[in-house]
């Protein structure tokens, strides 16, 4: 559900996505270069705001990323990246990823 745009929330970033990855140990170093590799692919998403791999310990990742609305994130949740992390997923991660959508109550983003 889209939120209210108010002064705090950037049009451009209102909803968005925190997925958390846990690497089979072994594919760690793997699901890393997967992610940061997947970098070209976010750009390309003209609806993705901003998009962030994180590495939250030593086998477990995430994702969180911004989009203007509920049509953009679908559009991402059915993209590139998400194909290749369905595709990927059962060799590289211990458990199955957990995707949390969000609103976004307030951001600062850099002005063109």
């Amino acid at each position: 559900m889209d939120q209210p745009l108010t002064p705090a929330v950037p049009a451009n970033a209102r909803v968005g996505l925190f997925v958390r990855l846990e690497a089979k140990p072994e594919h760690a170093q793997e699901l890393e270069e997967l992610l940061t590799g997947a970098l070209p692919l976010a750009e390309e998403e003209s609806g993705t705001t901003v998009w962030f791999a994180l590495r939250l310990g030593p086998t477990t990742f995430g994702i969180f990323d911004a989009f203007g609305n509920e049509e953009a994130r679908r559009a991402h949740v059915e993209g590139k990246i998400a194909a290749v992390l369905r595709s990927e997923g059962p060799r590289l991660l211990a458990a199955k990823p957990e995707v949390g959508p969000h609103d976004v109550l307030a951001a600062k983003l850099p002005t063109a």
